[in-house]
């Protein structure tokens, strides 16, 4: 039996919001996050080293009540980040956690 080299694809990421990189060495689709310092701490995904990317953080616009909500280094709640690249666009979305009580 011959020896075979299993090859680690390497692939390089950035952040469009502050000088973070990152570095995977996985097969299959995968996407890191970091909590960036450009973005005031929110939980985002890095995109391809080189790409040319806008990342928007998008405020929660609706009524909160008692849920527990993502919220900015601010304490703005924010409902999603979005990553446009030129033909597609990927979104983090944080979905809101509900409160309950037993009685």
């Amino acid at each position: 039996m011959a020896d075979v080299a299993l090859l680690a694809a390497e692939r390089r990421w950035e952040c469009g919001k502050c000088t973070a990189t990152h570095v995977t060495r996985l097969a299959g689709p995968h996407a890191p996050m970091h909590p960036c310092k450009g973005m005031r701490g929110l939980l985002i995904p890095y995109v391809p080293a080189g790409s040319r990317v806008k990342v928007t953080a998008n405020e929660r616009e609706d009524w909160i009540g008692r849920e527990v909500v993502q919220a900015d280094g601010e304490g703005r709640p924010v409902m999603s980040v979005t990553a446009e690249f030129g033909d597609h666009v990927d979104a983090v979305v944080y979905a809101p956690a509900a409160r309950g009580r037993v009685a």
